[in-house]
């Protein structure tokens, strides 16, 4: 058996260690110690066996609680592993030793114990959790579903349309929350060894083990099942994980608990190993990587926070910082731009607490943290300036000239250009080093991605704060170079661009957006166009005009309705008609004789397009694209690409991001999509290193 040490010392270096608990004579504590988030990995899983089997032989022990080392329980399985073949023991095996077991386990959860960990924690007799502690199983959310009894015991301990729901949704449920469905014992109050130490200590007093294999499912309430069943299958829009964790959990309802174990386990193991499970651990991977400094260290992080333009996007991006604590004063040319910017975040803040999302209390907190001027009298108190100002250069310009005097000496400057030259606002301010692009995706306030823009100057420890202001507002920083479009715009002018061809070439707006939310894509190109507002793409149009190369296919539709009052879902109209009230454009015959007039007066003949070969020239143009954005450095790796389109345009997550994607497809078929591409281009096609740059993707 491990030898007791001292619960501070850890001089061991084993992923599992055993303790004596001082409080409570005959209680082991068998302490997880797998930094940083105790993910059950393989070392982690040989130990637990060891030190349970230990604790079972040992007759001075009476009962043992579970518990993680450091700030969490166990955070889940360790992913890494799930790309390779599984090392025994698995985790099934380590959940039958604890239930084999003849003395009470009691879990004691702080932090967190999510998929892997909190199956751990089912596998005990009880689970006591601290008051901070976040439970669930989000395996679908990774293209999976439980795979160690979470389908075949949750909803043995809770109502099984809520484990259900908590499946196929992968949501996260506070202390308190879980408490109320049943997923827990109790909520300590003091110290969770203690509390837990006390539970063993009193079941192996009283009723000794309490597994959950040995409870009978909840009865079932069949209208709140199928609900959630019905729920679950339109938002999971048939994906295969979401339908798996239906049939598992329904499953479970009926069969002995043994085979629907069983069942569960080959349904995991199937999925593990799938297509999708693969696209979606790249992202998850992604992200935790993206934003990633090799130099300079963060400065203190801001409090005060001042952001210039009350528009729709500076109220989202206000709302941002409200809602991570942020003290945040938000100024415009005029207090009617001030007033309409602070209803806007009221509206924000409202449907926040109508969703339930956070309480009266703290919006009121909120609003409190919240001032508003027409005038630049408070600038010089805030730590970060961001400006969200009118997408014109000479406008932004004069924003920072004017904070080259006016912003305080220590602070940050940040631009929310989406295309404009940053260095060349940095330049006006005097102090390009404190100079850093924060392009938020509209509608900011939602949109998890923030790209943050190295200038030619800024600072290592200016971009370093950058990043951990973003973490801190809950977005996903991609850091990016300067260029026309920074990653995400320059890769999307290029896909807009490929539209507009299929269009002039034969189709129809409403054809093009179904053949790629077909594919996968959120929303179609043109009905993203419409929500963010076709006089943005307009203006940079018009920008650009003089630099274009005459020799550039241009298709003019979009100045075309531009023109004509047609800038989208703001204004009623645009690539399609909105009734008053609706979200959701409806084809405009309007539209259609625009583009048949288009093709009249040019003499281009128009022709049927397979959605195949739809799909493929606008993804050609984002792979293409992407590869040269990578190939020239504006984008740091392959995975910032592939988040950047996933979370800023919907380009499908469990595909992966386009480059992911691209590396998974036959050569010859990226092959052909390129040659589409090239042909619809003409001449001035530029040609990127793509085999190359999927090859280092190692997709």
């Amino acid at each position: 058996m491990p030898a007791f040490s001292d619960p501070s010392v850890n001089s061991t270096g084993q992923a599992v260690r055993v303790e004596r608990h001082l409080g409570s004579a005959g209680i082991a504590v068998i302490v997880i110690d797998n930094p940083p988030v105790n993910a059950g990995s393989h070392a982690v899983r040989a130990g637990l066996i060891a030190a349970i089997d230990a604790i079972s032989a040992d007759p001075q022990i009476i009962g043992a609680v579970l518990v993680g080392a450091g700030s969490t329980f166990v955070s889940g399985s360790d992913i890494k592993e799930f790309s390779l073949p599984l090392m025994d023991p698995q985790m099934p095996a380590v959940i039958a030793a604890l239930e084999a077991s003849p003395k009470p386990i009691v879990a004691a959860i702080h932090g967190a114990a999510l998929g892997g960990g909190y199956e751990l924690a089912l596998g005990c007799d009880a689970r006591v959790v601290a008051p901070d502690a976040i439970l669930g199983l989000p395996e679908v959310t990774l293209g999976m579903i439980p795979g160690a009894g979470g389908t075949v015991r949750l909803p043995r301990i809770a109502d099984p349309a809520v484990a259900l729901d908590l499946i196929v949704s992968g949501r996260r449920i506070v202390a308190k929350k879980a408490l109320e469905l049943g997923m827990v014992n109790q909520v300590a109050d003091g110290d969770i060894r203690d509390a837990a130490a006390a539970l063993a200590a009193e079941l192996a007093a009283t009723t000794g083990k309490q597994r959950i294999r040995d409870l009978r499912v909840r009865e079932r309430d069949a209208g709140a099942y199928r609900k959630v069943v019905e729920a679950a299958t339109r938002g999971g829009k048939g994906r295969p994980q979401v339908l798996e964790a239906i049939a598992a959990v329904d499953r479970a309802l009926v069969l002995p608990f043994d085979a629907a174990l069983a069942a569960e386990r080959s349904v995991f193991q199937t999925l593990r190993q799938g297509e999708e499970a693969a696209a979606l651990r790249h992202i998850f991977f992604a992200e935790r990587l993206a934003g990633k400094v090799e130099a300079g260290n963060a400065s203190a992080m801001p409090a005060k926070v001042a952001v210039i333009g009350a528009g729709l996007m500076g109220s989202g991006i206000a709302s941002s910082f409200l809602g991570a604590g942020f003290d945040v004063h938000m100024l415009d040319t005029s207090e009617e731009a001030v007033e309409r910017g602070r209803k806007s975040i009221a509206a924000i803040e409202d449907q926040a607490v109508g969703s339930g999302r956070i309480a009266a209390s703290e919006r009121e907190r909120r609003r409190d943290r919240l001032s508003t001027a027409a005038d630049w009298s408070r600038i010089g108190d805030a730590d970060l300036v961001v400006e969200a100002a009118f997408e014109d250069l000479d406008v932004k310009k004069d924003i920072f000239r004017r904070l080259a005097t006016e912003a305080a000496p220590h602070g940050i400057l940040a631009t929310n250009t989406s295309y404009l030259d940053v260095d060349a606002l940095a330049a006006e301010s005097n102090r390009p080093q404190d100079v850093v692009g924060l392009h938020f995706f509209s509608p900011a306030h939602i949109m998890r991605l923030v790209e943050i823009v190295r200038g030619a100057k800024t600072a290592p420890d200016v971009l370093a704060t950058a990043v951990r202001i973003a973490r801190k507002l809950g977005k996903i920083p991609v850091i990016s170079g300067v260029s026309e479009g920074f990653i995400a715009n320059r890769i999307f002018m290029a896909y807009r661009q490929q539209c507009e061809y299929l269009l002039e070439d034969g189709v129809l707006p409403e054809e093009i957006d179904a053949a790629l939310t077909a594919f996968g894509f959120a929303m179609g190109p043109f009905a993203t166009w419409d929500m963010a507002g076709l006089d943005i793409a307009w203006r940079t149009r018009r920008r650009l005009a003089a630099t274009r190369d005459p020799q550039e296919r241009y298709v003019p539709l979009l100045d075309q309705l531009c023109e004509a009052g047609r800038l989208g879902r703001k204004s009623g109209t645009g690539w399609y008609r909105y009734e008053a009230g609706s979200l959701r454009g409806q084809p405009d015959p309007v539209v259609g004789e625009l583009i048949e007039d288009h093709r009249k007066a040019n003499g281009i003949t128009g022709r049927a397009i397979e959605p195949e070969e739809i799909v493929g020239r606008a993804l050609g143009a984002i792979v293409n694209e992407a590869a040269l954005v990578l190939d020239e450095g504006v984008a740091e790796r392959a995975s910032d690409i592939d988040l950047v389109l996933v979370h800023g345009y919907g380009f499908p997550k469990y595909r992966g991001g386009p480059l992911f994607w691209a590396g998974r497809q036959p050569g010859a078929k990226i092959a052909a999509i390129l040659d589409m591409v090239a042909s619809a281009c003409g001449a001035r096609f530029r040609r990127g290193p793509v085999e190359r740059v999927i090859k280092s993707a190692g997709a």
